[in-house]
């Protein structure tokens, strides 16, 4: 399977970054609250612990533990602009297939709601390597060192969710994202952008803008999918679960 790899890139390009660059302002309104279990994750990290937000989206996470330092990056640059407003933390435009950070380097990382619009299983599993190089590798003489990434994907199993999706349907999907037109109206008025004038005698009044509707590609993971990845990634999964529609997984490289 020679072609996956250029083809994988493309088809995120269209169906995945592409669309998160055109609705970055309207989806990050959406983005505020930490999870619960993100939340402890980097609340127990030590003090001064270096690590990375890896696709940070808005960055909501850069601002849950002030003692520890967070590199985020993001495919958008409309995210990556507005997670720049969590200083100290830097923010910038990566790839998770080409991160620039030192290889072995961080104490830990996250990725968050990223690895699901991966579209190849080729890809998926170079994606959860790439989160794995970035961390300090155990050490044989302690048990539990090294650095620990926290991964969270969609699962397929939501059959409580709004969505509905269970075991039997399939794993890939286009997902729909609506940008309402009031909402963003509204949004370009505070901005300043949108002429408040009403229109002269004659002219015909502009036209109302619509609502748009945008589709983002997800692989839904099944149970257990998520550690099968990290196995072949070379990583070893210290805890896994279930949350809020998604499998998560706390991993570390293997000794």
């Amino acid at each position: 399977m020679a072609d996956a790899e250029p083809q994988g890139a493309a088809y995120e390009e269209e169906h995945v970054h592409t669309v998160y660059e055109q609705i970055a302002s309207h989806f990050s309104a959406t983005r505020y609250k930490p999870w619960p279990i993100i939340e402890k994750f980097l609340k127990e990290l030590p003090d001064g612990a270096v690590g990375a937000d890896v696709g940070c989206g808005n960055g909501k996470y850069l601002a849950v533990n002030p003692r520890v330092f967070m590199v985020a990056s993001d495919r958008s640059t409309n995210l990556v602009k507005i997670a720049k407003q969590h200083q100290p933390h830097a923010s910038i435009v990566a790839d998770i297939m080409n991160l620039p950070h030192p290889r072995h380097s961080l104490d830990f990382a996250i990725s968050i709601a990223v690895i699901h619009h991966i579209s190849t299983p080729e890809r998926r599993i170079e994606a959860v390597k790439a989160i794995l190089e970035l961390l300090r590798p155990p050490s044989a003489s302690e048990p539990g060192s090294g650095g620990r990434a926290l991964i969270y994907v969609w699962a397929l199993e939501q059959k409580d969710s709004r969505r509905g999706w269970d075991e039997g349907n399939e794993q890939d999907v286009m997902v729909p994202w609506v940008m309402r037109a009031k909402k963003e109206k509204e949004a370009k008025k505070k901005k300043g952008q949108e002429s408040q004038e009403a229109p002269k005698e004659g002219e015909q009044p502009p036209e109302q803008p619509q609502d748009k509707t945008f589709l983002r590609y997800y692989h839904l993971y099944r149970k257990g999918e998520l550690e099968e990845i990290i196995e072949e990634a070379g990583g070893d999964t210290v805890e896994a679960g279930y949350d809020k529609d998604n499998w998560w997984a706390i991993v570390q490289r293997k000794s």
